[in-house]
C-alpha cells in the first residue's frame, strides 16, 4: 500500500530525480520562469515551495538546508536576496503553473512554471490591504450605529458644498 508516499517518481532513480529537480529549480530562480512538462512542473512545485519558505528567514542554518537541496552557490544567493525580498509577505503559492497544450513531438503534455511575483503581467495593479478576520459577535452597537449616521450625514453635507463651488461663474463667460 502507497499510505503517505506522495512522491511523483517521474520514472527515474532517486538520484537521478533529485539531481534534474535541484537542476530545474536553479533555472527557475535564474530566469523566475521555464517551460517543461506538466508532470514534471508539479514535482517540481512540491521541490521548490520549501526552499521559497526557508528563504524567508537568512540564517545560516536555512541558507545550507537550501544548498544541500540544490547544489549551487549562485541559485542559492539568488533566492535568499531577489526571491526572499519580492515574496516576504506572501504566506504560501509562491508558483504558478500554466498548461500550454501538447508537444509535437511525442505529444506531451507542457505547462510553463513561474515565480508569482516575477511576473508583471499580473502584478501590475496596486496591492490592497491585506484582508483580516472579523472576530467576535459581528453585532454592532448602539454608538456604532450613531458615529455611522453622523458620518454619513457629514460626508453628505461636504458634497453639498463641494457641488456650490464646482459651479462655474455666469460674469466669467465670453460674450
Amino acid at each position: 500500500m502507497r499510505h503517505g508516499k506522495k512522491v511523483i517518481h517521474l520514472g527515474r532513480k532517486t538520484a537521478h530525480r533529485k539531481s534534474m529537480l535541484a537542476n530545474m529549480a536553479c533555472s527557475l530562480f535564474e530566469h523566475k520562469r521555464i517551460n517543461t512538462t506538466l508532470t514534471k512542473a508539479k514535482a517540481l512545485k512540491q521541490f521548490v515551495e520549501p526552499l521559497i519558505t526557508k528563504s524567508k528567514s537568512d540564517t545560516t542554518h536555512n541558507r545550507r538546508l537550501a544548498f544541500s537541496s540544490l547544489r549551487d552557490k549562485s541559485a542559492v544567493s539568488v533566492l535568499f536576496r531577489e526571491i526572499s525580498a519580492k515574496v516576504g509577505d506572501r504566506p504560501g503559492g509562491y508558483t504558478r503553473v500554466i498548461k500550454l497544450g501538447n508537444r509535437m513531438g511525442d505529444n506531451a503534455s507542457m505547462a510553463l512554471i513561474e515565480l508569482v511575483d516575477f511576473n508583471e503581467l499580473y502584478n501590475s495593479e496596486v496591492k490592497s490591504k491585506k484582508k483580516t478576520r472579523r472576530r467576535g459577535s459581528g453585532k454592532k452597537t448602539s454608538n456604532n450605529i450613531k458615529t455611522s449616521k453622523d458620518k454619513l450625514e457629514n460626508e453628505k453635507s461636504s458634497d453639498k458644498k463641494d457641488n456650490k463651488t464646482s459651479e462655474p461663474d455666469s460674469n466669467l463667460t465670453d460674450s
